[in-house]
């Protein structure tokens, strides 16, 4: 038996089941866009640990901050003392916001904390408990956020009750919308996103009163509900509904955020500045950190010693997270991956219809290089299908939604010529599962 079928069933027996994965390999290291196995097998990775290594794994510049910072200091407790390495990711951080008004921050470790810790801060801020979120959300799987997650059941099934003050608002995902399907000409994507504004105004009114309501919670562009970019109009219809009822806007930029988009931010698309922001994954090539920002006189609002954590804001973490704002200046990544995001949307827009059997449309959507391809007129399990056909062709490939949905989540310095290699891949990974 190989060293990975023997690592993989020593995993399976003393791993918790409620972790899911969609392969058995065991990987060893990993550089640039690709990952070995303890077999030595090597796969293009398209996945990045789900929109994690931004810059690639293993980037010199970050792997030396990090080695140079671990003999420094590894740790400094952030209710006991300031460290250098924050205060230095700070002063990073700010002109890299949507708005110089974002200039106060808190860091914690994972998407998820940050995602409850800003619902404790637009509670404390406003006095309100109601949150609204919006069909298809994926916000985390923590106690708090399972109930703020609508993406999948799996996520809170058997966990209730769940946190109560939750309601949940239409999002404008047009492609599976029944009267858009009906007739795309009337019911385009600018009439679905006016009748979710409709429905979240009638939502205000029937189910949660604006002066109990603390904020809405949005992806900007939808991650686990399908890599689905609204258009600009639904944001700023949100903004303007937030501002007229003294609503806090919370933009949940953990999987858009950090070049992903395009832009620094995916709401910067939208020319639309949120009240409050997090983020997390891309921050720093794969160490655990994610943040929360505001206005100061927001986040003065909260007594001291209402927020914190052991491990919040980690000196090391921290210095990995100022290392990759390096590379993202020094390496231009935000202008890569604008190019390489026109590089795979044109050769997928040009080589998959003729991959398609009749009945079957696909539609290749995202922004930069968050990518989804949906396809309909597929049996369930297809997008599982081609994943599985992708890793027999050494590449990690991830599905999305409840819907046949498959993402590309590559590095943002993925080469032209890697982009090539990722194209040819995927299109033999879909042509195979259509023939299975």
């Amino acid at each position: 038996m190989a060293a990975s079928a023997k690592l993989a069933q020593f995993g399976k027996q003393h791993i918790a089941k409620g972790i899911g994965r969609s392969t058995e390999l065991v990987l060893e290291r990993a550089q640039g866009s690709y990952v070995w196995t303890v077999d030595g097998k090597k796969y293009l990775d398209l996945t990045t640990g789900i929109g994690v290594t931004s810059t690639g794994h293993n980037h010199p510049t970050v792997v030396k901050a990090v080695q140079d910072q671990a003999a420094n200091l590894a740790h400094g407790q952030v209710n006991l003392v300031f460290h250098k390495p924050m205060l230095d990711l700070i002063e990073r951080l700010k002109p890299k916001m949507p708005s110089p008004e974002l200039n106060t921050f808190f860091f914690t470790n994972s998407g998820a904390e940050a995602v409850e810790n800003a619902i404790k801060l637009a509670r404390h801020a406003t006095n309100r408990q109601n949150i609204i979120v919006f069909q298809g959300s994926y916000h985390g799987r923590t106690f708090g956020t399972m109930a703020l997650t609508t993406s999948k059941t799996v996520y809170s099934t058997g966990f209730g009750p769940l946190m109560p003050g939750v309601h949940v608002a239409p999002f404008p995902y047009h492609q599976q919308w029944a009267v858009h399907k009906a007739d795309p000409t009337r019911f385009d994507a600018e009439w679905c996103v006016q009748e979710s504004l409709n429905q979240l105004e009638i939502l205000l009114k029937q189910r949660s009163a604006p002066q109990d309501t603390a904020a809405f919670l949005i992806e900007p562009v939808q991650g686990e509900g399908g890599y689905v970019a609204p258009p600009p109009s639904w944001l700023q219809g949100l903004r303007k509904i937030a501002d007229k009822h003294n609503i806090l806007l919370i933009a949940d930029e953990v999987q858009s955020g950090f070049g992903r988009t395009g832009k620094m931010f995916a709401v910067e698309h939208s020319n639309v500045v949120p009240d409050i922001m997090i983020m997390a994954k891309g921050i720093a090539s794969g160490y655990p950190i994610s943040g929360v920002v505001s206005r100061k006189e927001i986040m003065d609002r909260q007594p001291a010693g209402s927020m914190g954590g052991t491990y919040s804001g980690n000196a090391v973490a921290c210095a990995a997270a100022k290392a990759t704002l390096d590379v993202f200046d020094q390496e231009r990544l935000i202008d890569n991956c604008n190019a390489r995001s026109e590089q795979f949307f044109a050769a997928f827009r040009a080589k998959l219809p003729a991959l398609l059997p009749q009945g079957v449309t696909v539609d290749v959507r995202g922004l930069g290089l968050m990518i989804g391809i949906e396809f309909q007129g597929v049996p369930y399990g297809f997008a599982a299908k081609v994943c599985s056909e992708a890793l027999k062709l050494d590449t990690l490939l991830l599905n999305t939604s409840i819907y046949e949905t498959i993402r590309l989540i590559p590095a943002l310095n993925i080469t032209k010529e890697e982009t090539d290699l990722a194209v040819d891949k995927v299109i033999a990974a879909i042509a195979a599962a259509f023939k299975a």
